[in-house]
């Protein structure tokens, strides 16, 4: 049975996951404090994802991630609807940002995510290393919205 819990306590205990989508840990140390951490568990853990506030009308959604085994099962969009609806009375707009990935994009406007804006050279500015999905190299962040 799915199960999802808000973790207010020990938040780096998943870093292995949080990793998996953010590959710079220093990175994610600049949002976890701040943000809402969501676990999603099917027996074992499957999924995690982080939200931040931007503004009083708009959140950011910063990190999802689910094991590689686990990937392609529905848990990612489990997730992403179980989020929309817990913050759709406290905001107006969820962001999220993600490297220029064909599949990845397809992923978010499947959840209701539109293209919004780009940054120029985030990954290439932000990152120590490049840093690759599959075989393409991200350079720009593509960040899309969606109305709650």
């Amino acid at each position: 049975m799915v199960r999802i819990e808000k973790i207010t306590a020990n938040k780096k205990k998943f870093l292995d996951l949080l990793l998996l989508a953010d590959e710079q840990e220093n990175m994610i140390d600049k949002y976890l404090p701040g943000g809402d951490l969501f676990a999603l568990y099917d027996g074992d853990l499957k999924s995690v994802c982080v939200v931040v506030p931007i503004n009083s009308e708009t959140c950011e959604l910063k990190n999802i991630a689910t094991y590689a085994k686990y990937q392609g099962k529905g848990y990612g969009r489990a997730l992403i609807s179980y989020i929309s609806d817990f913050y759709k009375n406290d905001y107006k707009t969820m962001h999220v940002g993600t490297g220029e990935t064909p599949a990845i994009l397809s992923f978010y406007e499947s959840c209701g995510f539109e293209k919004s804006y780009r940054v120029k050279n985030f990954f290439t500015d932000n990152y120590v290393h490049p840093i690759f999905e599959g075989e393409i190299q991200l350079v720009d962040m593509i960040y899309l919205k969606k109305d709650l």
